[in-house]
């Protein structure tokens, strides 16, 4: 399986491509990191990482994408822009048909370290290990791409012969049982009141 991990960001967006083998065998395919000035408008920095994105999807074409959700955080221009980077990166693999896989920082952690709680250099130091590099990934940024990719392979159990394209059993479950619960919950609302 061919996963390509991004860790968003407007600055700096890492970007790494692993592909695992059944066994769990992680290799490393390709690593970087893309910025953008903050000298340029939001709008061409955005540019900037979807023409990087782009590059690498058709460069290295992945069979999924993995990507850090977005999680609070109480600076909140960070929080956009970590959103409408990864809402670039989330197009541009749409557009080429490549599924997407969201995961947040402790379920990466957890998944390359053990411990949800790692911090930045021991996440480094096991995807090094478990890449067999001789040296590691640099920047943070890519490093956590690298991780991205390796903890979706691994997450997603033996996804060499599931479909790809569609919810397991039990997620689709669960958005049956969200939907209801959402349904229920406005019903009980009252409307607007319009004089």
């Amino acid at each position: 399986m061919r996963v390509l991990g991004v860790d968003p960001g407007l600055t700096r967006c890492g970007l790494g491509v692993v592909d695992v083998a059944p066994n769990r065998t992680a290799t490393l395919v390709g690593v970087g990191v893309v910025g953008s000035s903050h000298e340029l408008t939001l709008d061409a920095r955005l540019l900037v990482i979807a023409e990087a994105i782009d590059q690498w999807l058709d460069a290295f074409k992945p069979e999924v994408l993995a990507i850090e959700r977005v999680f609070a955080q109480t600076n909140l221009s960070t929080v956009m822009g970590v959103a409408q980077v990864s809402g670039v990166v989330m197009v541009a693999a749409a557009r080429r048909g490549i599924p997407v896989a969201m995961h947040t920082p402790s379920e990466v952690k957890a998944a390359v370290t053990g411990n949800g709680r790692a911090d930045k250099e021991l996440v480094t130091a096991m995807v090094t290990r478990l890449l067999r590099l001789a040296e590691p990934p640099r920047p943070a940024d890519a490093a956590d791409a690298l991780a991205l990719a390796i903890a979706h392979a691994w997450r997603s159990g033996n996804s060499f012969s599931k479909d790809p394209d569609g919810p397991t059993a039990a997620q689709r479950l669960w958005r049956e049982a969200e939907t209801k619960s959402k349904v229920k919950k406005n019903k009980e609302k009252p409307g607007p009141k319009w004089n």
